[in-house]
Formats: structure tokens, sequence, C-alpha cells
């Protein structure tokens, strides 16, 4: 699963969209894999189950979220999505994100060994956060991930 070829089969970078709360940021993020097939409506709901249970366990760093749910919660293809907020929403744990990419991933291993590396890497990029909130273009995320290309969380990976 290729990061941007992902986001380009399934229409799935959506920029400066607004959320009033976690839970419509989250929607956001998941209806275009809905709308691409990518996964079953079910998938939303489990992602909120989940996150009632266990807290937003998918705030990787400040600014930033990973929704995603299991393999067996309405997958059916590995997809990525990628929103932007013109305003950050805040998590039941207090903390904020205005980007978020959502992930589904039809295995442990894929989620594991080649999604997270390539959105790792692209975190990983000087400001990566606010250059991704003042995207005006589908192709400034494009162009960023491109610059991902030689990240050394990339070595060895088929990008």
């Amino acid at each position: 699963m290729n990061l941007k070829e992902a986001l380009v089969k399934n229409n799935s970078v959506k920029l400066g969209l607004e959320a009033s709360t976690w839970e419509e940021a989250v929607k956001l993020s998941i209806n275009p894999l809905i709308e691409s097939g990518a996964v079953e409506e079910r998938y939303y709901d489990a992602i909120l189950r989940v996150t009632a249970e266990f807290g937003p366990y998918y705030l990787l760093m400040p600014g930033m979220a990973m929704p995603h749910a299991r393999p067996e919660d309405g997958v059916k293809e590995d997809a990525f999505s990628l929103i932007t907020l013109k305003e950050p929403v805040t998590f039941s744990d207090g903390k904020q994100a205005s980007v978020l990419i959502a992930l589904a991933a039809t295995s442990s291993e894929i989620h594991a060994s080649v999604a997270i590396p390539q959105i790792i890497a692209l975190l990983e990029l000087e400001n990566s956060i606010e250059r991704m909130v003042q995207a005006k273009t589908v192709e400034e995320i494009y162009d960023m991930i491109e610059e991902t290309k030689d990240s050394p969380y990339l070595q060895g990976f088929n990008n």
C-alpha cells in the first residue's frame, strides 16, 4: 500500500474542512473511504466504539490523528485518507488535531510494516502539520509525500 497511490485512487485528500467535534472530524476523514468502497459504514462506528473504550489512541503527535480500527471492522481494501481542518478539534483527552490521516488496513502486518513507516516519514518533514494545514491544493500534499522518498523510515521500502 503506497500512501500517495492510495490517496489518489480513493480521491481522499480533503483540505480546509470544518468540524465542531472530534467525532465529526473522524467522520469527515472516513467518508472518502466509505465513498470509494475501501471501508464499510460500520468502520466509523468501530472507531467511535474503540475510542470510547480506550480513548483517542490514534493521536500520534500534537496536531495529528490517525483514526483507524481493526481489519475485521469493515475494511475491504488497504487505503488512506488525509483531511485538514480550518480549526483543530479537541479529543476526549484534551489534545487537539487539525490533520487526520485515516487508515484502513486489511491486516495488522500492513498496518505496522507498510502504513506506519509512510506516515512517520511524512510527519518527520519539517513543519509537517503546519504545512499540511496551510496547503491549498492536493498537489501540495502529494509533493510533501514525494519529499519522503529518501526517508530512513522507508529504506528497503518499495514506494
